[in-house]
């Protein structure tokens, strides 16, 4: 496969015009959420958690939300977990706790895919509803229109609606979990398989054994007023919790208890040095400025080959793509970058590339690496258990 050049002068909503066609599902927008290490920074230095325990899980109005927005930047480690956990450890202790939890979730997310891969498209523990074709959104509720609309112009929405959405498609409609996640993974700007898997598996049921029962009741405390204007009013499918649903286990997964292949999940804690390298590569997985292969070869110049055989088979959101092209554009005025179209498996093969490590199944199509580069873990992740979120944080040393 050819690589095809893309000159980042133009607007970004031409480039992807001129250029994706094919490409990409849905309208052709950009989200309100600008891409790029410069809006990241913007944002961290903005960020102020207080009150955060409280209004985590509001979601209408908008300006009652505590959620911090960092997550599409934390996805691509333009910003880390460990700088954003670092950077509120002055905030009330309340806050900060409940804050710091959820980025030592995404963090659990990150090393429960990295051992297992592509098992974390299966039921995790128990079985429940996952082939099942169908969409299991009734637009006709307005909890769910309000939700899919923001999720399909802006690419991102807060915890407890991500919750609805799944909680809908498969535990109220019965329709197959792993259709619900394509998804809304094509959409999500911060879509990491890792997070937007694990999150639906714990809704609806096959993370735990305990479906999230979605209902009209947690639409009026986190959304007040917003059922009043629904077509349904009168005749809401969720005015009452769903019944009890007891599920039966999986076949065990014995890679959830123990790890056989640790070095193998982490990659390499020092950097792997095989031969020169003659380009940064980044991956989708690292585009900030702190990539380790970046800081490593600030004389290099830097290569970004968006995936072609890939975007065609996902088919992902005209926002995600914007997205991306808003980062690129960004680091293109601070370094020597050059973005292409076409299989960057391929360029690897072809050219020497240095590389941060990516703790995704995807990683190991890359062949004849020059340099690899260690992963900017939070936690550096352990052989134990990793079968619940609590299980896989008592490993770790009590000084964590």
């Amino acid at each position: 496969m050819s690589l095809s050049h893309l000159d980042l002068s133009h607007n970004v909503i031409d480039i992807v015009k001129q250029n994706f066609s094919g490409l990409y599902s849905g309208l052709l927008g950009i989200s309100s959420i600008t891409g790029g290490q410069t809006a990241a920074n913007q944002a961290l230095e903005n960020l102020d958690i207080t009150g955060y325990a409280n209004a985590r899980n509001q979601v209408f109005p908008k300006s009652s939300r505590g959620a911090s927005v960092l997550s599409p930047y934390i996805r691509h480690n333009m910003l880390t977990l460990s700088d954003v956990f670092k950077a509120v450890r002055t905030a009330p202790y309340k806050d900060r706790e409940k804050f710091q939890d959820e980025l030592l979730w995404q963090e659990y997310a990150r090393h429960l895919y990295a051992r297992i891969g592509v098992q974390l498209f299966e039921n995790l523990r128990f079985e429940t509803n996952k082939d099942q074709a169908g969409d299991g959104w009734n637009r006709e509720m307005r909890c769910i229109d309000e939700v899919v609309a923001e999720l399909e112009t802006d690419g991102w929405l807060v915890n407890q609606t991500r919750m609805w959405l799944a909680s809908q498609w498969t535990v109220r409609d019965e329709k197959g979990w792993l259709f619900g996640q394509e998804r809304m993974h094509q959409q999500l700007l911060d879509g990491s398989r890792a997070a937007n898997l694990l999150g639906w598996q714990w809704t609806v049921g096959s993370g735990t054994g305990k479906p999230y029962g979605f209902s009209k009741w947690q639409v009026d405390k986190r959304a007040p007023g917003l059922c009043s204007n629904c077509a349904l009013v009168g005749n809401c499918p969720v005015a009452e919790f769903p019944e009890e649903t007891t599920l039966g286990h999986t076949a065990n997964n014995d890679r959830l208890e123990i790890d056989p292949e640790l070095a193998v999940t982490r990659g390499p804690i020092v950097p792997q040095l095989n031969k020169s390298a003659e380009y940064v590569l980044l991956t989708i997985d690292s585009l900030g400025d702190a990539d380790p292969a970046l800081v490593a070869h600030l004389e290099l110049p830097v290569v970004f080959v968006f995936n072609e055989p890939a975007l065609r088979k996902l088919q992902l959101s005209s926002q995600r793509i914007a997205f991306y092209l808003q980062t690129l554009q960004d680091l293109s005025t601070r370094r020597d970058l050059r973005v292409y179209l076409g299989d960057p498996y391929q360029f690897a093969m072809d050219h020497a590339v240095a590389v941060t490590f990516a703790p995704v199944p995807s990683f190991k199509k890359y062949k004849n690496l020059a340099e690899v580069y260690p992963y900017p873990w939070l936690r550096m992740p352990h052989a134990g258990s990793v079968k619940s979120f609590s299980s896989w944080r008592k490993n770790f040393p009590k000084n964590h």
